[in-house]
């Protein structure tokens, strides 16, 4: 898998650029604010339809094509799959309505054809790497679950598709509890949204639990060989649905009774589905007083383990208590790890993006990271200075300055 050719409009800080992508590694390099990143953050758009930096996508349209009465932004990609070639278009566009405020609209094309975002899924997949991203093991839980949710998005249409129907519902349902509580009303207005909750979020927790019961197990190798064999990582999946009944948790956990991954055949999905229905009928009465649903995905949560041999059974929580190159070391873990299993899920081999990570690496791990780029079909890297990358390296790569969000090849 790999972008052919790439087009940016009023994109960030680049007014128009127009890019055909060699076959060997792609060495970005030039100051800060230039368009490195920006440059990233547009593959990463096509990938999953929303910016891995950008609180609202009207942060992407260009400050300049917003000055002179343009506010538009288009990205567009030939992507390259082993069966077929494949174009990815998503446009920006901000309406003024009139009463004065505005609207933003955001067009997704596929093959030239409009679409949802979750038709996004499996056309480009790519893993992202900056040194932000450390903050997956000692941010908020907000940051962890989107995590999840970007890399499953990517590849599972079905995933992606219960998402945005859990977040429609969650939204309507928060609504309905402070219209009862404000207005009055019956609980029973809830019951619609509770159906479509309850539905969507057994399946996002159980491929939640399957992709990080996956994930876990690579983590733990490539985390051993980073650090010497010193150190071990674990990834713990929390989930906020936790039905009362224990073989309900059990299969929603993804494992039977003793333990083994199959679940019991006596819980069927429906079964889950009911239960977590049930404990939202349930919780209505303090969730109306609260005005908000607090049971659900939507409060999952990842915690990092580590321990190491010299410890024997301790075990840390590298959210709290590691330390900064601790949690960098884990987070490189975790990418390479979502690199193989991604590449697993596919038979393709994703997009690595790169952004100013080798600057915070020891030589043994940039040693190893860039091993790992001779193993894709495609890498973009990002650099303040090319100088920090190998001789060897600069010779197999191509080499662009990327300045005042112009890119020149070659220099």
């Amino acid at each position: 898998m790999r972008i052919r050719y790439l087009s940016l409009t009023n994109f960030r800080n680049y007014a128009r650029l127009e890019l055909t992508l060699p076959d060997q590694p792609v060495l970005l390099y030039g100051g800060n604010a230039q368009g490195k990143t920006s440059l990233l953050e547009a593959i990463y758009l096509l990938a999953t339809g929303s910016s891995p930096l950008a609180s609202s996508d009207r942060e992407l349209i260009r400050w300049q094509a917003e000055a002179d009465g343009l506010p538009y932004a288009r990205v567009w990609a030939e992507v390259e799959r082993y069966d077929r070639i494949l174009e990815l278009d998503i446009a920006l566009e901000k309406h003024t309505l009139s009463n004065g405020t505005s609207r933003l609209q955001k067009t997704i094309r596929i093959d030239r054809n409009q679409k949802r975002q979750s038709d996004l899924s499996g056309k480009l997949n790519v893993v992202l790497f900056t040194p932000q991203n450390v903050v997956l093991v000692s941010g908020s839980p907000s940051g962890r679950r989107r995590y999840m949710n970007d890399a499953l998005s990517q590849i599972d249409e079905v995933y992606s598709e219960a998402l945005t129907q859990y977040t429609k519902a969650l939204r309507q349902r928060n609504a309905a509890l402070r219209h009862v509580r404000d207005e009055g009303g019956t609980p029973a207005q809830l019951a619609p949204f509770e159906r479509v909750l309850a539905r969507n979020g057994v399946l996002i927790a159980s491929r939640r639990c399957a992709f990080l019961d996956d994930l876990s197990g690579r983590v733990k190798s490539i985390h051993e060989q980073l650090t010497g064999g010193n150190e071990w990582l674990r990834l713990d999946y929390v989930p906020n649905f936790d039905p009362t009944a224990p073989p309900a948790l059990k299969y929603q956990m993804g494992m039977d009774l003793e333990g083994n991954r199959e679940p019991p055949p006596e819980v069927s999905f429906d079964d889950l589905a009911e239960a977590y229905q049930r404990v939202l009928v349930e919780r209505r009465s303090k969730e109306i007083a609260r005005g908000v649903t607090v049971f659900g995905p939507h409060r999952d949560e990842i915690r990092f383990i580590a321990g190491s041999p010299a410890l024997g059974t301790h075990e840390v929580d590298l959210g709290t208590y590691g330390s900064r190159g601790q949690q960098r070391t884990a987070v490189l873990s975790l990418k390479l790890a979502e690199l193989r299993w991604m590449r697993q899920q596919t038979t393709e081999t994703p997009v690595l993006l790169l952004d100013e990570v080798l600057a915070e690496l020891d030589k043994t791990r940039r040693a190893y990271l860039l091993d790992q780029v001779n193993g894709v079909e495609q890498a973009i890297l990002t650099a303040t200075d090319p100088e920090m990358f190998s001789d060897k390296f600069l010779e197999q790569a191509g080499v662009w300055k990327v300045e005042a969000g112009l890119v020149k090849r070659g220099q």
